[in-house]
């Protein structure tokens, strides 16, 4: 063989269409579909900043609504302290002026930490009080003395001891001097 089909031989054949790429570089088609998903992946990356720039804005307003909220918490807190103290001195004072229109029930048993416990206590006490008023009079009813002084009778002298008998004599002699 002659030394040019022999180079010829050594070199593998191509199609005629097609140019030799060298080192496996992509080819036309290659490269049109390359740029396509290139500028899918650029539109994709400007719909996704264009989200995060939405997201970020909104986290924005969100953050602004919540320092917002935080700030009127805040204020709601300490108008409630303020409200708090001002109800547990208006029960205090009412309790104080509660145990002085009730001047007969003793002000320990008068208590309370609101309004409605106070008024509850004060019907407590008062219906105890109204019982043992009752029950006292009841009681000096039942030991009630006529008025005036007894008439004086001689003292029975039937079994007393003499020495009974001479102290008996002795306070008649004095009670009727």
């Amino acid at each position: 063989m002659p030394p040019e089909e022999a180079k010829k031989e050594d070199q593998p054949q191509q199609a005629p269409a097609e140019t030799p790429q060298p080192n496996g570089a992509p080819t036309a088609d290659d490269l049109t579909v390359i740029k396509a998903e290139l500028e899918t992946e650029r539109q994709a990356k400007a719909a996704a900043d264009a989200e995060l720039a939405t997201r970020a804005n909104r986290i924005a307003e969100l953050e602004a609504s919540l320092n917002a909220v935080s700030q009127t918490t805040q204020t709601a807190a300490a108008e409630l302290a303020q409200a708090r103290d001002a109800h547990t001195k208006a029960v205090s004072k009412y309790l104080e002026a509660v145990r002085a229109l009730n001047s007969t029930i003793p002000g320990d048993v008068i208590t309370g930490g609101t309004i409605e416990e106070i008024e509850a206590s004060v019907q407590k006490a008062t219906a105890i009080a109204t019982a043992v008023k009752a029950n006292l009079e009841a009681q000096a009813k039942e030991a009630k003395v006529p008025a005036g002084a007894p008439t004086r009778t001689t003292i029975n002298l039937e079994g007393l001891s003499p020495r009974e008998k001479i102290a008996a004599g002795i306070q008649q002699k004095g009670g009727t001097s």
